[in-house]
């Protein structure tokens, strides 16, 4: 029922409307585990209709590595500067996998689940969140192969490595807003899920995934320096990199850039994906 002027009758609420954003965010909370078992089912069933399932996880990017190596460190020499080229491969392949599954996967997290969407009342951003996490749990069994990869390569375990943890954490929380961000773009451009893995390859190849970011911009104006070491792209690798390989140092200030990213963007990105809440059921 509504009054002469097309608002809901006193009392009443309009279906579909967006929650104040505290409201919002308390909803979502109350269906953390929901994106848990959610995101877990979903990663799961990824690969089932291949014969090697779950294994493509770690193969995809062990292929990648070996082709990666080959162009790369045999026939374009990107491996000068860097004292041990397959540890600083093999990081910049798993975790840069993260950031770039993270971005095209969102873009799906609202079309891909249209039929959820549709049928029942729940904050959507918990759609996009669980894309992200199965994202995050993908890297995380990738570690079975990584941690193997380094030993083998000669990198030591020293505790260190332990700064691996909030370097994660820090790329987590900007993975899920690159997710929140195209989530509602693509809701809105269907075409946007066609463009990004373009956007997502250019962005790897200006990220140092396969070279040294340091090494490359020696000689080169100040501008190009400044534009490869604040990429994000460029940010969480050195961190990841930093933990994990010896002589791959990463300064204070790049830890307060990797937390200026993930904090920056996650809030600007809820805030947008909140904002576009009432469309989502229209796609």
């Amino acid at each position: 029922m509504t009054t002469s002027t097309g608002a809901p009758a006193p009392g009443l609420h309009r279906a579909g409307a967006r929650l104040p954003i505290a409201d919002y965010s308390r909803r979502l909370w109350h269906r953390r585990w929901f994106v848990a078992a959610y995101a877990s089912s979903s990663n799961a069933v990824g690969y089932e209709s291949s014969f090697l399932g779950q294994a493509w996880q770690l193969l995809t990017p062990l292929f990648n590595i070996a082709i990666y190596y080959l162009i790369f460190g045999v026939l374009l020499h990107t491996n000068r500067g860097v004292p041990n080229y397959i540890a600083f491969l093999s990081v910049g392949v798993f975790v840069f996998a993260f950031l770039s599954s993270s971005l095209i996967s969102g873009s799906r997290a609202i079309t891909g689940n249209l039929g959820l969407v549709r049928a029942l009342q729940f904050p959507r951003a918990v759609l996009p969140m669980s894309t992200t996490l199965v994202a995050l749990l993908q890297l995380l069994n990738s570690l079975v192969v990584l941690i193997p990869i380094l030993l083998i390569s000669g990198e030591p375990l020293t505790w260190r490595w332990l700064e691996l943890a909030p370097a994660l954490a820090l790329q987590s929380m900007f993975c899920l807003g690159l997710a929140f961000t195209v989530a509602r773009i693509g809701a809105r451009v269907p075409d946007t899920t066609q463009v990004l893995p373009f956007v997502s390859r250019v962005w790897m190849y200006m990220s140092g995934v396969m070279y040294s970011v340091q090494v490359f911009t020696r000689g080169h104006g100040h501008w190009v320096s400044a534009v490869m070491t604040l990429n994000p792209g460029n940010v969480y690798l050195t961190l990841a990199r930093n933990a994990v390989i010896v002589g791959s140092p990463a300064s204070p200030g790049m830890w307060l850039l990797a937390i200026a990213w993930s904090v920056g963007l996650l809030a600007t990105s809820y805030l947008y994906f909140w904002r576009g809440e009432e469309l989502y059921g229209n796609v």
